[in-house]
C-alpha cells in the first residue's frame, strides 16, 4: 500500500491546530440549565484527547469548563521511545496544565472513580461530586492484568515494566537497558490488536537497539515476541534492521508463541507463550492485553466488550447522548489508537458539543492520522489516513504509507516531519 495522498509535510506549526475542527451535533439531548448559567462540560482525563477537547470547546466562551486528572501534568507516550533510544531526555516528555488554567479551564487533579449518569455528576475517590450538563471520558487504556498468569501491577512497577504508560516504568526499563552487559538479551512482549499505537513497540524494538548499537552492544539480541502474525509498517521495519542492525533483531510470529502469552515469571525472567514455548531475557519489557480507561467501562458504557462504543459522527457514547469518548478508549472504527487520533477526535467533538450547548453552526467531522515511527537517527518511515463518518463507524478514505526503498533524504525528512509534529502537538494540546 503506497498512496501519499496527504503528506504529512503538509502539517506547520500554524496549521497543525486548524485541523478537524468540523462535526456535525444531531442527536444530542438537550440539558436542564440554570436559566442564564453557563453550560457545564466536564471532561476526565488530560492527555491529547481530554486536554485538546477542553481547550477547543473552551475557545470563545460561554462554557464552564472543568478538566479532571489524577497527576498534576501528563507524560507523553508519544516520544517515550526515543527517551528509550537515548534520544530524548524525560524532562522533555513532561507537559503541565498552566496554560490550560490561563485559558480559563479549571483544573482538578483527583481520579474520577464512578459516575451518577442519572444525576450527571462525576464522583472522585474522595467523594467530591462535579455536576455536569455534558460530560467527555477520555481515560486512555487500561491493562487486562487476568490475562497473563504471573503479570501484576507490582511486578510491572518493579521488575518488568511495561512502559505502556510513560511515567516511572519508562524510567525502570531505561535503567534495565542502561545495565545490560553486551551479549544480553531483551525481550519485548507485544499484546494482539487492538491496543494503543499500533507500530510503538516496533518502534521501541529499533530505538533499543540503536541504544544498545550506539554504546558497543552489538552482540546483545532482542527477542521481539508477537500474539500476531504480522503487524503494522512491517515491511519497513523488517528492512530497517536488516539494515541498521543485523543480527539484532528476531521476531517470533504467533506461529511460535501461539498468539498470546500464558505466564510471566519474573524471578525467572521468562516469558511463556500460549503454544508452551519459554523464552528467557535478561531484560522484558512485557506489553499486556489492554482495553478501555475504567471510567469509560462502567454502566454499560463500553457494553459487552473491551471497548465504549460511540456514534461515528459526533462521538457520543452509544449507550449515553451526554457522554462523548475520545481516543484510546472508543471503539470508533478504522482510526488507530493513537495521540494524534485523540487529537484529531477531540477537535471534532469539541464542535459539536459547542453547537449543542451553544446553537453554533456545525460542520461534519473531518478525521486525520498520521503514526511516524524512527527506525534509526536519518530513517523514520510514516503510515496515517484522512477518515470520515460511516453509518456504523469512522472509515478510512484515504490511507498512505511510506515506501519500501525510499532515498535517504526522503526518510530524514519524514524524520524532520516527526520532530516537528511533536512540538506543534504538545502546543496544540497542552498550549
Amino acid at each position: 500500500m503506497s498512496s501519499p495522498l496527504r503528506p504529512a509535510s503538509a502539517l506547520t506549526r500554524r496549521g497543525f491546530g486548524k485541523l478537524t475542527l468540523g462535526a456535525a451535533a444531531f442527536g444530542l439531548a438537550t440539558p436542564s440549565l440554570a436559566q442564564g448559567a453557563a453550560p457545564r462540560l466536564v471532561v476526565v482525563g488530560a492527555g491529547p484527547g481530554g486536554a485538546t477537547l477542553a481547550r477547543y470547546a473552551a475557545q470563545g466562551g460561554g462554557l464552564s469548563v472543568t478538566l479532571i486528572d489524577e497527576n498534576p501534568h501528563h507524560i507523553t507516550c508519544p516520544f517515550s521511545n526515543y527517551y528509550l533510544g537515548g534520544l530524548y531526555a524525560f524532562e522533555d516528555l513532561i507537559h503541565g496544565f498552566d496554560k490550560l488554567k490561563a485559558a480559563g479551564i479549571e483544573v482538578v487533579q483527583g481520579r474520577a472513580t464512578d459516575l451518577d449518569r442519572e444525576g450527571k455528576a462525576v464522583i472522585l475517590a474522595d467523594g467530591t461530586r462535579i455536576p455536569y450538563d455534558s460530560l467527555v471520558l477520555a481515560p486512555g487504556v487500561d491493562f487486562k492484568w487476568e490475562a497473563v498468569e504471573g503479570y501484576t501491577p507490582e511486578i510491572a512497577e518493579t521488575l518488568i515494566p511495561h512502559a505502556y504508560k510513560a511515567g516511572p516504568q519508562t524510567r525502570l526499563l531505561r535503567a534495565q537497558l542502561d545495565a545490560l552487559e553486551d551479549g544480553g538479551a531483551v525481550i519485548v512482549a507485544v499484546p494482539g490488536n487492538p491496543y494503543r499505537c499500533p507500530p510503538g513497540p516496533y518502534e521501541r524494538v529499533s530505538l533499543i537497539a540503536h541504544l544498545l548499537k550506539s554504546t558497543g552492544r552489538t552482540r546483545s539480541k532482542i527477542l521481539l515476541l508477537d500474539a500476531k502474525s504480522s503487524f503494522s509498517k512491517q515491511a519497513l521495519f523488517e528492512q530497517g534492521w536488516t539494515r541498521h542492525y543485523p543480527g539484532m533483531v528476531e521476531w517470533v510470529p504467533a506461529e511460535f508463541t501461539g498468539g498470546g502469552f500464558a505466564q510471566v515469571d519474573a524471578e525467572a525472567k521468562t516469558v511463556k507463550g500460549l503454544s508452551g514455548e519459554v523464552f528467557a531475557g535478561d531484560v522484558i519489557n512485557f506489553i499486556p492485553p489492554q482495553k478501555a480507561g475504567a471510567i469509560a467501562r462502567l454502566g454499560g458504557l463500553s457494553g459487552e466488550g473491551d471497548w465504549a462504543q460511540v456514534l461515528p459522527e459526533t462521538l457520543q457514547s452509544a449507550h449515553d447522548p451526554d457522554i462523548v469518548i475520545l481516543g484510546d478508549a472508543a471503539a470508533q472504527g478504522d482510526m488507530p489508537k493513537s495521540a494524534f487520533s485523540a487529537n484529531s477526535q477531540a477537535k471534532a467533538a469539541a464542535a459539536a458539543l459547542r453547537a449543542r450547548l451553544l446553537s453554533e453552526r456545525a460542520f461534519p467531522p473531518r478525521y486525520l492520522n498520521t503514526c511516524w515511527s524512527l527506525i534509526e537517527v536519518g530513517d523514520a518511515v510514516k503510515i496515517g489516513a484522512t477518515y470520515q463518518a460511516g453509518a456504523e463507524k469512522i472509515e478510512t478514505a484515504e490511507p498512505f504509507i511510506s515506501e519500501v526503498g525510499e532515498s535517504a533524504e526522503t526518510r530524514k525528512a519524514t524524520e524532520a516531519e516527526a520532530y516537528a509534529w511533536y512540538d506543534s502537538f504538545v502546543r496544540d494540546v497542552w498550549g
